[in-house]
């Protein structure tokens, strides 16, 4: 199992709206392809509050990295696309892959 992971920093003038736009549009599109699985939004913590902003993980479960890259193939380009357009500048993130490891065996 694979969890895929955006994180993304949010500026402070758009953070409720883009909350809501994750929350109600982004995650639930993603996870209706059937793909994509266990959707969690986490907020990163700071040591220091940062003025310009704050930064959320959305995160996912995946089969393989081959599922995850049909379903960035044939979807999330697009809702990529979709968050880029209507926030622009104001949401920049970046995507990692976690391996889950079985700690107990």
């Amino acid at each position: 199992m694979i969890i895929y992971n955006t994180t993304f920093h949010i500026a402070n003038e758009v953070l409720e709206e883009c909350l809501q736009y994750l929350k109600k549009t982004y995650m639930p599109q993603a996870a209706s392809s059937g793909f994509l699985h266990n959707p969690c939004l986490r907020k990163v913590l700071h040591a220091a509050e940062q003025e310009e902003g704050c930064s959320y993980a959305v995160q996912f479960r995946v089969k393989n990295i081959d599922t995850l890259n049909y379903w960035m193939e044939r979807e999330g380009g697009q809702l990529h696309k979709a968050l880029s357009e209507r926030f622009g500048s104001r949401v920049v993130g970046f995507s990692t892959l976690l391996e889950e490891i079985d700690w107990e065996a």
